[in-house]
């Protein structure tokens, strides 16, 4: 009788920790709905008039947009079913599909030139094949950590190896596309992955110092290439930006007054003046700026702490992972995030130069927000099986 008891009370725990599992982390669910749809008024709101003196419909950007969400929902619903043990199986795979995707901007007909830079490619729709690329890096620096076959262990295997295999992507990405950003993306995100993986401090440490070494003895060399044309500019704008109000630095000054103009409540929604034709394309990554002249501070501290809480959800997933493939790939996620947010804020109110960096959820983007939103569909798989802690 006690045995039985035993065993109907072993079942009943292990029907409990299935019920626990099977639950998607809800705050985080409602959070990212919370960001997809302020951003989707943010996108209506500042792409209206570009929109209607583009094209005559004040309404184009948000269909686009709109249609993209959708995509990206349906993706997002699909990746939260699908067991994210199967990207670990093919984490090689996906590693050399993520590189190979940057040479598409190349195919003529697919790949699109814009500002001087092929970063797009057209296959029905516009994609950043970067987008793609960050995503897939994730899980290959996930999938090399939790692999018992590799060594993971000294300076070459648990740092200087993974580091050496994402410098090959963000090589590509400076060579072929000319987008540094999305390679400082990269880099960040795998740097905080590596920590996050146990690599020894002295590694990291000699990591750093060869790094300002080979910087050291490299840059004079190529600092002409690295410095010409736009990124001249763009530094030069941020140093000073009033030297040139009416040219390189048009676009911070114009935030900074929509970021000034907004106060504490803001003028309004809907209501920004700066969006009318003075920042350019101020759906895109200036998004921040038109946000804090209609919502102001009280509307940009919300936003603010829904990333918070977004990133805390996206710790918390890492840390009840049930392996260290799931835990990485959701710090990796997380950070990927975060670093954005810190970035393109950062260049909106001109605390760093311009760097082409998109707001997550709220800029407008069709491959972005269709990839963040598969993102956390992947988050909320992992969240699906973790453990209790």
């Amino acid at each position: 009788m006690q045995t039985t008891k035993k065993k109907v009370a072993n079942d009943n725990s292990k029907i409990s920790i299935l019920k626990s599992g099977s639950r998607v982390d809800l705050p985080l669910l409602i959070v990212v709905l919370m960001l997809v749809a302020l951003g989707l008024v943010m996108v209506l709101s500042a792409s209206a008039p570009s929109a209607l003196a583009e094209s005559g419909d004040s309404y184009s950007y948000f269909k686009k947009q709109a249609i993209a969400t959708l995509i990206g929902f349906a993706g997002m619903f699909f990746l939260s079913k699908l067991n994210y043990d199967i990207y670990k199986r093919f984490y090689k795979l996906i590693y050399v599909a993520s590189i190979l995707i940057l040479f598409a901007v190349l195919i003529p007909g697919i790949g699109v030139e814009s500002s001087g830079a092929k970063r797009w490619i057209n296959i029905g729709m516009q994609l950043q094949p970067s987008e793609i690329t960050k995503i897939g890096l994730i899980i290959w620096v996930a999938g090399y950590y939790s692999d018992p076959n590799n060594k993971t262990t000294g300076f070459w295997g648990a740092c200087l190896k993974p580091i050496v295999a994402v410098l090959i992507p963000i090589a590509i990405l400076y060579l072929v596309q000319n987008h540094l950003s999305a390679g400082i993306i990269i880099a960040v995100v795998t740097a905080v992955m590596i920590v996050m993986s146990g690599c020894q401090l002295k590694y990291i440490g000699y990591i750093i110092g060869l790094g300002v070494g080979a910087i050291a003895i490299i840059f004079p060399f190529v600092k002409d290439k690295f410095m010409e044309g736009f990124r001249s500019d763009r530094i030069e704008a941020w140093l000073d930006p009033w030297k040139n109000p009416t040219g390189t630095s048009y676009q911070t000054i114009q935030g900074l007054y929509a970021i000034g103009s907004g106060g504490l409540f803001g003028v309004g929604l809907g209501e920004s003046k700066q969006k009318y034709l003075y920042i350019p394309e101020a759906h895109n990554d200036f998004i921040f700026a038109i946000l804090a002249e209609e919502l102001g501070f009280i509307g940009c501290t919300v936003v603010l702490g829904l990333f918070a809480v977004l990133i805390v959800r996206g710790i918390v997933i890492a840390i009840r992972a049930k392996d260290t493939f799931g835990s990485l790939v959701a710090i990796g996620i997380t950070a990927l995030i975060a670093s954005q947010v810190i970035l393109n804020i950062a260049v909106v109110t001109n605390s760093i130069p311009n760097t082409g960096i998109s707001l997550p959820f709220l800029s407008y983007g069709g491959s972005s927000i269709v990839i963040l939103l598969g993102a956390m569909g992947v988050l909320l798989n992992i969240s699906r099986s973790s453990k209790k802690i």
